[in-house]
């Protein structure tokens, strides 16, 4: 029990990538590798973190040393998400009132649906325990993600969320034969998120946003709004190419009318 097999990675459309953000506790990076070998996954990326890891962290990690040894890590943000077409950040924070600034969460039960047919690096991002990701940090993320708890006590252990996300992952993405989920394979498609692209469509909803309205803050939540709202929709090269095109005549006209 417990021991490694000697099988193939499974392989879907889009490659995922675990992403945490200056994890406190080196047992939680260890028990985080180990959901990524549970679940079939093995690129984790850590920002903000000296990259040796303490022997508590291996041992927890159990027989997911190879996770921890192709492990990347990063001092900046930018570096780390260079090569990432579509980054969706998790909080499990709760926001009350009228006046939330995230209002649209995905469910882990979602990412298969949402994400099935997608080629391309996806990166899930989890913020350092007890804190979180930033509002900074949330805003530059392209989806949100969130767990489902009880009010009461929303906060999740850092591996158990990661954990949860991972398995909803492996089972959301599996294709069915029958009415029984089989082992997973490659299907090749046409969709393809571009890194550049999408940091070219979150820069020209910014430049609208610019151009009509006023506040600061009014700014960044129409930019806000309107970069989550294309991307949601998962544009293809060819369609964020359209999209950009529509974006920078929009951008223009409403400059000239200033």
């Amino acid at each position: 029990m417990g021991n490694n097999s000697s099988i193939p990675h499974p392989q879907w459309n889009c490659e995922l990538v675990i992403v945490l953000v200056d994890p406190q506790f080196e047992g939680n990076i260890g028990a985080v590798a180990r959901c990524l070998r549970n679940f079939g996954l093995h690129e984790l990326r850590i920002l903000k973190h000296a990259g040796n890891f303490s022997e508590e962290t291996r041992n927890r990690a159990k027989h997911a040393q190879s996770v921890l040894n192709d492990c990347q890590i990063h001092q900046d943000w930018d570096s780390c998400f260079e090569d990432i077409s579509l980054v969706i950040g998790t909080s499990g924070k709760r926001e009350h009132g009228d006046k939330v600034h995230f209002r649209h969460f995905l469910l882990p039960a979602e990412l298969g649906e949402r994400l099935s047919e997608i080629e391309g690096k996806v990166a899930i991002v989890f913020g350092p325990e007890g804190m979180g990701l930033t509002q900074d940090e949330l805003r530059a993320c392209d989806l949100l993600l969130t767990i489902p708890t009880w009010e009461g006590y929303p906060i999740l252990n850092l591996s158990h969320t990661v954990a949860i996300v991972c398995y909803e992952w492996f089972q959301t993405l599996l294709p069915k034969v029958g009415q029984e989920r089989a082992l997973p394979k490659t299907v090749h498609t046409e969709r393809l998120l571009d890194p550049k692209l999408k940091r070219e469509i979150r820069r020209r909803a910014e430049e609208i946003a610019g151009a009509s309205a006023k506040r600061e803050d009014q700014k960044v939540s129409a930019a806000d709004t309107l970069g989550r709202v294309i991307l949601r929709g998962m544009p293809t090269n060819d369609e964020a190419h359209s999209l950009l095109g529509m974006l920078d005549a929009a951008s223009k006209a409403m400059q000239r009318e200033e």
